[in-house]
Formats: C-alpha cells, structure tokens, sequence
C-alpha cells in the first residue's frame, strides 16, 4: 500500500478538503508520524502537518503562526519525493506560497483544496467517506477546537508528570 493511501492519511484529506477541519487534519497526521517516523521532524508528513497547523492559525487570524507553519510546511512538500505522490506537486507548492502572501498581507483567511490527481487516491478518499459519512460540526466549534474540546485527560496526565517527578 502507497503510504498516502493509509486510512489516517485520507481522514487527513477529509478533514482538510471536506470538513475544512485543520485541527482534526493535525491530530490525525500527527499519529500517522509518530507511528511512522517518530522524532524525524524534517520527515515530510510533517509538512502536511504543518501546512494543515498553518491553516489553523490563519482561519484565527493568528498570521505570525500560521507564516511560520506555512514556510516549514512549503520546503518539506517541495522536497515530499513519494509522499506527494498523487497529488499535482506544483499546484500544491504554490497554493502553499500563495498562503504565505497573503498571510504577510494579512489577507483573510481562503481556505483551499488540496490537489489530488491520482485516480486511486480519489477512489480511496470517496470509499472511505461512504463508509465513514462525515457528521456537521458547528465552524465555531471547528475554528477554536483547540480551546473548546475536552482537555481532562491531558490534563490529569500533566498532573500525573508533576507528581512523579515532584517524587524523584
């Protein structure tokens, strides 16, 4: 199996292209890394990461962050080798330079497609969604996830840290 045909990698699509859901996009690119290539920060699934934190940051006009994201984000797809595969490359790159200007200019936030031209992906992407429908989620809700989710069990793990190392 091609590694963007991967199940978390078409939910990353999905969030990305359908639901518009850049945090969700983060979260699950985020488990495919760190199943594939833990702590390899310049591996470059991270730049779909980043292009997707990139996002994030722009759709809360938090143009400082969402400039930082994009930059990072555009070198390592630019150099993706199979990891952009399946998805017109050049388009990619300068839908990604077009962020970075119009977040310099700080321009509203315009939110894009990703371009997938394999056959197969697309296949892959539109199984997936028939099997999986996609439920409405409110665009404030999708906008300020980070702040609005359920943060308990990050929490009570910190809180677990701060104990045992309280005693060491």
């Amino acid at each position: 199996m091609h590694p963007l045909h991967h199940p978390l990698f078409i939910q990353f699509i999905i969030h990305f292209n359908e639901e518009k859901d850049y945090f969700e996009c983060h979260e699950v690119g985020e488990e495919y890394w760190k199943s594939i290539a833990p702590k390899d920060k310049l591996h470059p699934l991270t730049g779909w990461i980043q292009l997707a934190v990139g996002m994030y940051h722009w759709r809360r006009s938090n143009y400082p962050g969402a400039l930082r994201s994009f930059i990072r984000s555009k070198v390592k797809l630019a150099d993706g080798g199979l990891w952009v595969e399946g998805f017109d490359q050049e388009k990619l790159i300068a839908l990604v330079s077009g962020a970075i200007e119009d977040v310099t200019d700080r321009k509203p936030f315009s939110p894009f497609q990703l371009p997938v031209t394999s056959v197969d992906l697309i296949k892959t992407v539109q199984s997936y969604q028939a099997a999986n429908p996609i439920a409405q989620q409110d665009p404030y809700y999708i906008m300020h996830k980070h702040r609005l989710r359920d943060r308990s069990s990050i929490i009570n793990l910190r809180e677990q840290r701060k104990r045992r190392n309280l005693e060491l």
